[in-house]
């Protein structure tokens, strides 16, 4: 798991995954194949989390700024 936008570029470029995620549930960030769910098992069930996902070759800078308009245009998600 990444702490910033920026860490998950990288894992990103080093796992050749199309994706970067910031997982708002969990608050961890991290690197993805499209499609793909993030979330937790509790009691053998998948609790999906709320997840924005971006392409992972825009730069940390576009992925922040992405993210901030995003919540201040919902910010009830």
């Amino acid at each position: 798991m990444a702490e910033s936008w920026k860490e998950a570029k990288d894992c990103a470029q080093k796992e050749a995954l199309p994706q970067v995620y910031h997982d708002c549930d969990a608050n961890t960030y991290g690197a993805c194949n499209a499609g793909e769910r993030q979330g937790t098992f509790k009691g053998g069930v998948f609790i999906e989390h709320r997840c924005l996902c971006m392409p992972a070759h825009l730069s940390p800078e576009d992925l922040e700024a992405k993210e901030k308009k995003f919540r201040s245009e919902n910010p009830d998600w």
